[in-house]
């Protein structure tokens, strides 16, 4: 050993530690002495003017001010995503287990059951060894330690992360305040409260605060079934989080564990046989990391981040946007959906499956809602959120608007032409202005020139499309076009709704008054998916589909044929609880009759054949051999956009397919997708199948039954034979 070549020195430091222990033990007499009688005060008496000093705690010093997680949750219970400030699941103390109460009552405050929120032998036994050894010892009970992580997560609350006080920084003023609020808090609750608030508050690392997220992310079980060498391993590692990390520094963890296990044994809280078994115990992790917000999770991920901006949209939930982020990432909220985990399932399998690895990077989505009540019931597409190698990856929601209708963000895509899907809704205002539901129209008719006579009853001004002229501001073609040949003759109307016929189409829109059309549309809550805008119906183009529709709208439109002329909001929300169950406002069914109950009947019968006859007899699989399904396909003009929209009673169902790309603009022909090459894309291609399997399987966990039929119209329409061809449109 080496020898101290300065005796007199080494003589001088001990002489003026033992003169400083003694100046410190007789100042801490007087501080203790001090703050300690007006606890013996309040034993004796209720009122007083020393008692009154430490009657009313600051508002700061909130027992439940802790940051707590908010979870957002199916409704069938499965946990979709967990956003958090600080990741922290508050447990009651019986529900933690006795080896991690008596672990860190061991290793960090022995005598917590017998002190009174302060211990003065503590002290002295630290200014004791710190002055006379050199050593750095603190004196700070739990409850003490409790009050500092209060104070330090009521600053962070309030935006203050500036004014945090770790142990090392603390002042005086801040130790004295510190010992003040320690006595109020042994006043106010018992001993069991303040140990299980410590415990609930504490810091383990940046992934854990409070022993339930620790016991999850380091040993991948619940604070209540903690073991011995685990709950001494945490215990441990409070007082330094970093120094003791078992995963930076193995054998630092494990020195500090057998500490915490020696120190059980001599306080008699383990017998000497548990102590020889938990220090032979080798450290065994088992990490969970903790999944942040809807960028950590792998279900449901698109519909995660639209519940997560209903939240951060809603005055209703905050003022401002960051006293709504405060909520979300700090309230301790559970956020119960709609969302049915089997049917996303099986949503998220299917879009996942249509472009298959996807280098081209087409996108797949589907939404499904409920009929009735608007429930959002799976909504999936086919990319990541978070950027991954040979993945499509986007933060964009396929399936939802760009913005609510309050203007406020909902990061989705804006929408995609919904092509012939609209064509449905046009024959409902034919069905409502009292036609005949098999008329016969004239489909031969390519040519609607400016200034052709259509009716608008409201005096609007129709415009945006013309078949006349070659006006490229116009863009229109030279004459109406179908996608195939051979149908350009009268037919039957319903004929060319379920066959997707553009020249029929345009044929029934000139016999009906575009207001009447209008209306319509708006009623089924139609809108563009860029601003929220209605879709301008006396933009001619918009009969065909020419302003982007999001899958949910189109869905819940859909859904009001299903629903007998219902029209009901789509919800994604049920209900919204914190930690102390006080309640918050949840979205509950919107509906309202949007559609006359006999012209969506009407509707449901044309659409139907759709599936057996028309533009969907050749997708497979089959899906109207099993349940009765209502359906139309739709495709955009350059094929870069198709679909199909279907329902049976009781889901209805957007699927879509396109270019999802900035822009939008890249045509569907002439491409190879999944290995198979298409000419041209069209909705019964891959949307179609995507709609189908998931909705046999789908169907069976939602089970329908027959629509109800129309009644027979009041006399004979005309009639013209039809050439019984099959349409792809």
């Amino acid at each position: 050993m080496k020898r101290n070549k300065d005796p007199k020195i080494s003589l001088g430091k001990v002489l003026l530690r033992v003169f400083g222990f003694f100046f410190v033990s007789i100042l801490c007499g007087v501080l203790i002495t001090g703050f300690l009688a007006p606890v013996v005060a309040f034993t004796s008496t209720t009122v007083g003017g020393s008692v009154g000093f430490y009657q009313s705690l600051p508002a700061e010093l909130d027992v439940d001010s802790p940051s707590l997680s908010s979870t957002v949750v199916s409704a069938d219970g499965q946990l979709i995503a967990t956003f958090f400030a600080e990741n922290r699941v508050k447990v009651p103390l019986e529900e933690m287990s006795p080896f991690i109460r008596e672990a860190i009552i061991a290793i960090e405050d022995s005598r917590f059951y017998e002190h009174a929120g302060v211990d003065a032998q503590g002290i002295m036994r630290a200014l004791s060894s710190n002055l006379t050894q050199g050593t750095r010892q603190g004196a700070s009970t739990l409850t003490q330690q409790y009050v500092t992580n209060v104070l330090n997560e009521s600053r962070l609350s309030d935006g203050r992360p500036e004014d945090v006080v770790l142990s090392g920084q603390k002042t005086v003023g801040d130790k004295l305040r510190e010992i003040k609020l320690a006595l109020e808090l042994e006043k106010r609750f018992s001993k069991d409260q303040i140990l299980e608030g410590y415990l609930n508050i504490v810091f383990f690392n940046r992934n854990a605060y409070g022993i339930e997220a620790a016991s999850r992310y380091f040993f991948s079980t619940s604070a209540m079934d903690l073991t011995l060498p685990q709950a001494a391993l945490l215990a441990g590692l409070v007082n330094g989080p970093s120094i003791y990390d078992p995963i930076a520094d193995p054998q630092a963890a494990l020195d500090r564990r057998n500490l915490v296990l020696g120190r059980m044994l001599e306080q008699g809280k383990i017998t000497a046989v548990d102590h020889g078994v938990a220090v032979a115990t080798p450290i065994e992790l088992d990490i969970t990391p903790s999944l942040q917000g809807c960028a950590g999770t792998s279900f449901a991920t698109y519909f995660c981040d639209y519940v997560s901006h209903l939240i951060l949209n809603n005055e209703a939930f905050g003022s401002t946007l960051e006293e709504r982020e405060r909520l979300l990432y700090r309230g301790g909220l559970t956020i119960t959906t709609t969302l049915d985990s089997r049917l996303q399932n099986l949503a998220q399998q299917q879009v996942d499956a249509s472009a298959g690895a996807n280098p081209d990077k087409w996108g797949a989505a589907m939404t499904t809602v409920q009929p009735g009540t608007g429930k959002i019931l799976a909504m999936a597409q086919n990319t990541v959120f978070v950027p991954q190698e040979g993945k499509y990856d986007t933060q964009l929601n396929f399936n939802v608007d760009a913005k609510d209708e309050n203007g406020y963000d909902l990061n989705g895509a804006g929408g995609f032409q919904p092509g012939s899907t609209m064509k449905p809704f046009i024959y409902a205002e034919w069905l409502n202005e009292g036609k005949h539901p098999t008329a016969t129209v004239d489909a031969s008719r390519r040519v609607y020139p400016v200034g052709f006579p259509w009716r608008s009853s409201c005096g609007k001004v129709l415009g945006g499309y013309s078949t006349a002229q070659k006006a490229q501001n116009l863009g229109a073609d030279d004459d109406l076009q179908n996608n195939d040949d051979g149908y350009y003759r009268p037919m039957p109307i319903n004929y060319g709704l379920y066959n997707s016929i553009n020249t029929a189409t345009f044929a029934t829109a000139a016999q009906l008054d575009f207001c009447g059309i209008q209306k319509m549309v708006d009623a089924v809550g139609l809108h563009s998916g860029l601003d929220n805008a209605p879709v301008n119906m006396h933009q001619i183009g918009n009969l065909l589909g020419s302003i982007g529709v999001a899958p949910m709208v189109l869905a819940s439109a859909y859904a009001t044929f299903a629903n007998d002329g219902t029209y009901c909001k789509p919800i994604a929300i049920t209900g919204i609880s914190d930690s102390q169950g006080r309640q918050f406002e949840a979205q509950t069914p919107e509906c309202r009759e949007a559609v006359k109950p006999a012209v969506a009947r009407g509707v449901n019968s044309v659409l139907q054949d759709v599936m057996k006859v028309g533009s969907g007899v050749w997708i497979e699989p089959k899906v109207h051999t099993k349940v009765p399904v209502a359906a139309k396909t739709g495709t955009s003009n350059n094929n870069g956009a198709t679909w199909v929209a279907g329902y049976t009673t009781t889901l209805a169902t957007a699927s879509f397919f396109g270019d999802t790309t900035a822009g939008q603009q890249r045509a569907g022909q002439n491409v190879t997708i999944n290995g198979k090459f298409y000419k041209s894309l069209d909705g019964y291609m891959i949307a179609g199948p995507q709609w189908a399997n998931y909705m046999v399987e789908a169907v069976a966990l939602y089970p329908s039954g027959p629509f109800v039929a129309p009644a027979p119209p009041p006399s004979p329409a005309p009639t013209t034979p039809a050439t019984p061809q099959l349409t792809r449109r």
